[in-house]
């Protein structure tokens, strides 16, 4: 269930509430009971390992038929 951050505009208290996207734009009350509440703005991010450089694929043989041409006469 996404969580949506709010901050109460009469004490300034900011806080999180769990509940479903459908209710994501419904007004939030404050833990300490202010109605006066504005939704924060948050992103998403997720972290990890960088990817390492690629690595090239070696080349294709330059020669004909099913070996390159090196042991096929």
């Amino acid at each position: 269930m996404p969580s949506y951050e709010f901050r109460c505009r009469s004490c300034g208290d900011t806080f999180e509430i769990n509940r479903p996207m459908a209710q994501a734009s419904d007004p939030a009350r404050c833990p300490h009971g202010h109605d006066d509440t504005v939704k924060l703005l948050t992103t998403f991010a997720t972290t990890g390992r960088a990817a390492a450089p690629a690595v090239s694929a070696p080349a294709a043989p330059t020669g004909g038929g099913c070996c390159g041409g090196g042991c096929c006469a």
